[in-house]
């Protein structure tokens, strides 16, 4: 794992796709921090920071769009899955290889709080918390990106995909805003979400017998469960897939001085399933 963490570090500082990344970041995020916190001197840095995730929807794409698919387009994926080193830490080594460009601007996101606190009041606690918050959220992001990228062997493919994921989630609570609160409309939510999860099942195990009867055990069990109770149903799609603004929890830092522990354990559980889908996306290219 470690020989391929090296090499693709190594990787991304030669073609520059690092150095861009680090760059633009840092300079996006010094341009608001001049205006907001040296010119009107507001002593939170972490608001500053939030003016800078805009920047995720293009950087993290870009760090993420040629993980596995240049790799799958160029059969160089075949030595790394007859390597004699697992699955697993070949995609935790590539993984963590983005992890680290995308901690070097963090680093020295470290020193702009201390600037602050030169010039008079600074808020460290809150903007330290803040800044390991903006790094969190964007290994996320970077899970989900390197997920879209071992799907298709398409560096372009993978650029938009991951965009347009990012940029979704970056819209998202407009987007629950504009969901019908009704029973019906929660009842025809559920069953598309069960639809695209047995249609991911079906793609994996190519297994229709099983994808099936997921189906409809899982449509049968929503469709009784209204019947009985449909008051159930009521603003469901908006309070399952709330959780899903994953930004909130780092601006709850950023505007409110509130952290949200549980939030923090989501990111963590959403980078875990993201890798392991990664694996077994792969791992089902091995064996196909």
């Amino acid at each position: 794992m470690l020989a391929i963490y090296k090499r693709e570090v190594k990787a991304y500082f030669q073609s520059m796709t690092g150095c861009v990344f680090i760059a633009f970041l840092v300079a996006y995020t010094g341009i608001y921090f001049m205006a907001y916190n040296l010119t009107y001197g507001y002593p939170y840095f972490s608001y500053t920071l939030s003016g800078a995730l805009i920047v995720f929807l293009v950087g993290i794409p870009l760090i993420t769009m040629k993980s596995f698919s240049e790799e799958r387009k160029n059969k160089t994926d075949q030595l790394l899955l007859t390597a004699p080193v697992s699955l697993g830490k070949i995609v935790m080594g590539k993984y963590l290889s983005m992890v680290t460009v995308l901690a070097v601007p963090n680093i020295i996101f470290c020193l702009f709080p201390l600037i602050i606190k030169s010039q008079g009041n600074a808020y460290l606690k809150v903007d330290y918390i803040s800044i390991a918050l903006f790094f969190l959220l964007g290994c996320v992001y970077t899970a989900i990106g390197m997920f879209l990228s071992a799907l298709t062997e398409s560096q372009i493919i993978a650029f938009i995909s991951t965009f347009g994921i990012l940029l979704a989630l970056y819209l998202w609570d407009g987007i629950l805003s504009m969901l019908p609160g009704s029973a019906i409309s929660g009842l025809v939510g559920v069953l598309l979400v069960l639809t695209l999860l047995v249609f991911y099942i079906y793609h994996m195990t190519a297994n229709w017998m099983l994808a099936a009867a997921i189906e409809a055990v899982g449509a049968a069990a929503g469709i009784i469960l209204y019947i009985v109770k449909s008051s159930l149903y009521e603003n469901l799609l908006t309070k399952l897939l709330g959780r899903l603004a994953l930004a909130d929890v780092f601006t709850d830092v950023a505007s409110n001085q509130i952290v949200d522990v549980t939030g923090i354990v989501l990111y963590l559980s959403i980078i875990a399933v993201f890798v392991f889908l990664t694996i077994q996306a792969i791992q089902k290219r091995r064996w196909s």
